[in-house]
């Protein structure tokens, strides 16, 4: 996890978010434990209650659970609901920003899956410049 934090959110939801980032990227997988609640506040510096609430949030939304005397542990299935969480807000939130930006530089769906639609688009793009605003040598005396 990263020990960065910003000031946009509440570090209780940030560290929620790092850990559901861990789930979906597979460095927690079901049955595993999260790290302790007192090893996380020590590591990172913050409060233990900090780090409770942040892990509460993950048990209230059924993606981990609380084993008395054990920890808390990645649920089964867990990362199938994030995964349909995620698909969800991207479309739903990211993907029309995304989507106007394409439009509005008139982009192509080949430039966009092409490995080499980066190179093709800036050679289409110094081309134009180049006929567009030609520049003229002066002769060499």
């Amino acid at each position: 996890m990263d020990r960065e934090w910003n000031d946009s959110q509440p570090i209780y939801r940030q560290l929620r978010d790092r850990v559901v980032a861990m789930i979906l990227d597979g460095v927690f997988k079901e049955g595993d434990p999260l790290p302790s609640v007192r090893s996380v506040a020590a590591e990172y510096r913050v409060n233990p209650l900090t780090v409770l609430k942040g892990y509460q949030q993950l048990v209230d939304e059924g993606l981990v659970e609380t084993r008395r005397g054990l920890g808390m542990f990645v649920n089964a299935g867990a990362r199938e609901i994030l995964l349909r969480a995620e698909r969800k807000k991207f479309i739903g939130e990211e993907w029309p920003r995304i989507h106007a930006t394409i439009q509005r530089l008139g982009l192509k769906t080949e430039e966009l899956l092409n490995d080499g639609g980066e190179k093709e688009a800036m050679d289409n793009t110094e081309s134009d410049v180049a006929t567009a605003n030609p520049v003229k040598e002066k002769p060499k005396p």
